[in-house]
């Protein structure tokens, strides 16, 4: 039997895997420009770090996380035992508690300083039912911003991500760009239970699922998929109906910030976003061209107590993350094609075997010299080199035989052009150039 990829896991051939790289360099581009530098954190965290940075109640955290642990550990839990709590990892869902933890060890913000911008690319995992736009291992590329509560430095980041997106391809007109806020510690607290009443009132309408959110994080109700619960949701009361003079002024700059960046977005006050640290801001990117059911290509918000929860002192952050697979569906729903991974600016072949060695000493001095070289390995006849210099796509063939060796040449064929003409074998290079 043929093993093959985990489900819910899927391998980058070249072509893709070259057009990730293309990727996660436009965004070191974009963000660039705004200050935002890498930073690599490990895939695994203590398993405490996502229960208290995203929320025990999330899906992510009671359903979908991976754990991660050694085999004495295994042996150890079979047995009746406990391991200690550094011991209890898992494969990290999501990217911004890890940067959080970073940020609050390492003490990137000391009191005083400017806030730390940064960026990061990598894997992320979670145990999902397998579907179009939705994996278990998955790619993301984030930014987060701590150290900042200006309103400045929400808008700044959602303008970067709206500017990405379209310096990889996606069209503007083919995305909606949804906002909203989430309040604070002061105004939330009464609101959730505005929304906990009110769903109380209206539980025979609702799912059960929904009813048991109501009780540890009711908000989590408006992102129910149930057409049925969605229709009840509509009308329960909006958030931006009950933000505090605080929130209400900081949502107010946030758009007009965006306004004045010609930035166009829809108010959605049932957008709360999945996670339980977010605060103020939140914010989504939507394609509906080639999506299934999630259509979210990317999205986030403002966190300002998370470093608290990870043990920190108060430091407000602002961070966003978009989903590279979901990235590409909208890419390829839009015509794009991965680019080719395989270059050739020249193709060495060789008449017979003897002139097999000089045929190598060549393609070594054009690599030496900076340029993508191949040859034939297989001993196929020269009408077949030529037919695999064009499956390479190759920009030149130097034809080898033993009486251009005898002369110190090669013939040299432009595989656009046709043109072809002897070159001194130590001038090759130079006329690739």
């Amino acid at each position: 039997m043929v093993i093959k990829a985990p489900e819910g896991t899927r391998d980058l051939l070249p072509n893709e895997a070259l057009f990730w790289e293309r990727f996660k360099r436009t965004a070191a581009d974009v963000f660039g420009r705004c200050g935002y530098v890498l930073i690599d954190t490990p895939i695994m965290e203590q398993t405490e770090l996502f229960v208290r940075g995203i929320g025990e109640a999330t899906d992510v955290v009671s359903k979908e996380m991976f754990t991660a642990i050694s085999g004495e550990n295994l042996k150890t839990l079979l047995e009746g035992g406990s391991i200690k709590a550094k011991s209890r990892l898992s494969l990290r869902p999501e990217g911004t508690a890890g940067v959080v933890r970073a940020v609050v060890q390492h003490d990137l913000v000391p009191l005083g300083a400017p806030p730390a911008k940064l960026m990061y690319a990598g894997p992320m995992f979670r145990a999902e039912r397998p579907q179009k736009g939705r994996q278990r291992q998955f790619n993301q590329i984030g930014i987060e911003c701590l150290g900042a509560d200006d309103p400045a430095v929400d808008a700044e980041a959602i303008i970067m991500c709206m500017r990405f997106f379209e310096a990889v391809g996606i069209p503007r007109a083919d995305m909606r760009l949804l906002l909203n806020s989430m309040g604070c510690e002061a105004c939330r607290p009464a609101y959730r239970e505005l929304v906990r009443s009110y769903m109380q009132q209206h539980a025979e309408q609702l799912c059960g699922t929904c009813m048991t959110r109501a009780e540890a994080n009711p908000l989590r109700a408006f992102d129910c998929k149930n057409e049925a619960c969605a229709a009840v949701m509509e009308d329960a009361p909006k958030i931006t109906d009950h933000l505090c003079d605080d929130c209400r002024a900081h949502y107010a700059r946030v758009k007009a910030l965006l306004d004045g960046a010609g930035v166009g977005y829809i108010e959605d006050a049932s957008l709360v976003r999945g996670l339980d640290y977010y605060t103020r801001t939140v914010f989504e990117v939507q394609v509906d061209n080639g999506m299934g059911s999630q259509n979210a290509i990317g999205g986030g918000g403002r966190y300002d107590k998370l470093a608290e929860e990870v043990g920190g002192r108060p430091t407000p952050g602002f961070g966003f993350a978009l989903g590279y697979e979901r990235c590409v569906l909208a890419l390829q729903a839009a015509g794009m094609e991965f680019p080719e991974a395989q270059r050739c600016d020249l193709f060495v072949a060789c008449v017979d075997d003897t002139t097999r060695t000089a045929a190598f000493e060549l393609a070594q001095a054009c690599r030496d010299a900076g340029f993508a070289c191949q040859m034939d390995y297989q001993q196929r006849s020269l009408k077949s080199q030529f037919k695999l210099a064009d499956k390479l796509h190759a920009r030149y063939v130097a034809v080898l035989g033993p009486e251009e060796l005898s002369c110190g040449v090669a013939k040299l064929r432009n595989m656009q052009s046709h043109e072809e003409q002897e070159t001194l074998l130590a001038e090759v290079a130079a006329r690739l150039a």
